[in-house]
């Protein structure tokens, strides 16, 4: 009998850095952390690389336009969650075109500067401690952390 392969759901996210400052959304609307402040972010659609996607998801949520060549891995995280595994992707922008601005107000009712040392406290957690390790310059994380208390979900963090 063999084990059947684990199934990961990669996601990408955007992190824009401005004057020691980040840019936040906060979430409505979605089902998961409402309330929440996260980056705009996406999951990946069937024939898109990594690098397409966030380059849609920025477009699609904060109507900014980015360049392959301005993009920059910065974090990359395995999360498990309840019964599902997920590969985070952390891109930072060197630049981009256009304001940033709610492109979805039905699923984001706050796009915000945030000082990088003190994200607001609905963050969500994962998301709080992707900003810790892209400033400590850690490539790779876990979450939880073996040393965290694993919760039911994310969603109960909020």
């Amino acid at each position: 009998m063999t084990k059947e392969r684990v199934k990961i759901i990669p996601a990408v996210y955007l992190v824009l850095i401005k004057n020691k400052k980040i840019l936040l959304a906060q979430r409505q609307n979605t089902g998961f952390c409402d309330c929440c402040y996260s980056f705009p972010a996406g999951h990946l659609e069937e024939d898109e690389t990594l690098l397409e996607a966030i380059i849609r998801e920025a477009k699609e949520e904060i109507n900014l336009e980015l360049n392959q060549q301005d993009l920059t891995l910065a974090h990359t995280m395995h999360r498990k969650e309840t019964n599902e595994n997920r590969a985070s992707f952390f891109f930072t922008a060197k630049k981009w075109k256009n304001t940033p601005k709610i492109m979805e107000p039905n699923k984001c009712n706050d796009l915000n500067w945030f000082d990088i040392n003190t994200p607001p406290k609905n963050t969500i957690p994962y998301i709080k401690q992707a900003i810790q390790n892209i400033l400590q310059n850690k490539n790779y994380s876990e979450y939880p952390q073996k040393k965290q208390v694993a919760k039911k979900n994310v969603q109960d963090q909020c």
